[in-house]
């Protein structure tokens, strides 16, 4: 039975890498692009958030291989970890493609997609703050809503394709936009993979 007045250093971990992937996909949601030169800052403070998120898991896996108790089976902390750190790489990843085409101009498509990806950030974060508190259940109501703001980045998705091919008629514009909306889906499916990993700890404990 877990004790529920005590903090966790597992649940504080796993919370400061969710807080960790917030931040971070929070700046590359308000950053506004006018120039190449603010491509090579998004991309180098985006880097840094990146660098940071490797040490917190790093720290985690220590902590891991040093104990033999954990709150909950020691995979499901490990791969909660790991699917929030690849909703940073992948935030990462798709700055560093923006600064690679020198791809300055950030459409609605765009911007809709980082919302959505930002509010699923937000769900995450509170439900690590549930976690904390060791309240399994009290993380269900967010994992809900991160699988529905997955969904409503499908239909981002397939939209802002069809429209890209309906009006853009240079052929290097279509490659690099579609090749950006595809990241920012696959930001998306990272975090409907948190979802599961949340509703797999609810279904295994609570």
């Amino acid at each position: 039975m877990l004790n529920s007045k005590k903090q966790d250093p597992f649940f504080v971990a796993l919370h400061k890498i969710a807080e960790n992937m917030q931040e971070a996909v929070h700046y590359a949601n308000d950053f506004r692009i006018n120039s190449v030169a603010d491509l090579k800052e998004i991309s180098i403070t985006m880097k840094n958030y990146e660098t940071a998120g490797d040490k917190l898991i790093h720290e985690l896996i220590v902590m891991l291989n040093k104990s033999f108790m954990t709150p909950i089976e020691r995979e499901d902390i490990l791969e909660f970890a790991i699917r929030m750190d690849d909703i940073l790489d992948g935030t990462e990843h798709c700055i560093a493609h923006f600064e690679m085409f020198s791809l300055t101009e950030v459409d609605e498509s765009m911007r809709t997609f980082l919302g959505y990806i930002s509010q699923s950030a937000d769900e995450i974060v509170k439900a690590t703050e549930e976690l904390k508190k060791k309240n399994m259940v009290g993380m269900r109501p967010h994992a809900i809503l991160i699988k529905d703001y997955e969904r409503k980045c499908d239909e981002v998705q397939r939209v802002s394709i069809k429209q890209l091919f309906i009006n853009e008629k240079d052929p290097i514009r279509i490659i690099k936009y579609k090749d950006i909306y595809e990241q920012l889906e696959d930001i998306a499916d990272h975090c409907q993979n948190v979802a599961n990993t949340m509703e797999t700890i609810i279904m295994r404990n609570a």
